[in-house]
C-alpha cells in the first residue's frame, strides 16, 4: 500500500515546521472536520500514482483527530487507505499538529493558509518538500487555485513541481 510510505518518510520527519511557514492563528477545529479534496501536491512516491484523493478528518475519543485518507490508484485499479491520528503541537487556536500513520513516529502538519469560511487550505509538511492545496470542493475557480499557488511559491515551495489531482 503507498500510504504505508507515508510513515515510512514520517519517521525522517518531525513534528517542526519549515522556517518562516507560520500556523494559522485562530484555528477552528470542529470548523476543519470533515472531508478535503487533495487538489495539487508535492510528488511523494506514497501518493505517486493515485488520484481522487481526499482525507477525512474527525474527532478521536482521545481529544485527537482521526485522519483517513484515500485515493484511487491508477495503475493498480483499486482504492487505496491510510488511517492516522494527529493532535496539536501547542495550543487547539495554532494550526500546527502532528500525525502519525505508523506508531509512535509523527510528522508535521501545518496549515499556513485558509479561508475565513474554511473552504481552501494550504498545508505543508515538516519540509518545503511536502504540500497540499486542499479545498471543500474537488475543484476550485482557476482565479481562486492560481492565487493559492502564488501564495505557496512566495511561501518558498517549489509550485512548478504541483501535481493537479484528477476527481473524474
Amino acid at each position: 500500500m503507498k500510504y504505508s510510505l507515508f510513515a515510512l518518510l514520517l519517521l525522517a520527519g518531525c513534528a517542526g515546521k519549515p522556517d518562516g511557514i507560520t500556523p494559522v492563528s485562530g484555528f477552528e477545529l470542529n470548523r476543519y472536520l470533515g472531508t478535503w479534496y487533495e487538489i495539487a501536491r508535492l510528488d511523494h512516491s506514497f501518493e505517486r500514482g493515485l488520484e481522487r484523493v481526499t482525507a477525512d478528518y474527525s474527532l478521536r475519543d482521545d481529544g485527537g483527530v482521526r485522519v483517513i485518507n484515500r485515493g484511487f490508484d491508477v495503475e493498480e485499479g483499486e482504492w487505496q487507505q491510510a488511517e492516522g491520528k494527529a493532535y496539536f503541537v501547542a495550543s487547539p487556536d495554532l494550526a500546527h499538529l502532528k500525525v502519525s500513520f505508523f506508531g509512535p513516529f509523527y510528522g508535521a502538519y501545518v496549515v499556513f493558509e485558509l479561508d475565513d469560511d474554511y473552504r481552501y487550505a494550504l498545508v505543508s509538511g515538516p519540509s518545503r518538500n511536502y504540500l497540499w492545496l486542499l479545498a471543500r470542493q474537488p475543484v476550485l475557480a482557476p482565479a481562486q487555485q492560481q492565487a493559492l499557488i502564488e501564495r505557496a511559491r512566495q511561501a518558498g515551495f517549489d509550485t512548478d513541481g504541483l501535481i493537479f489531482v484528477d476527481h473524474e
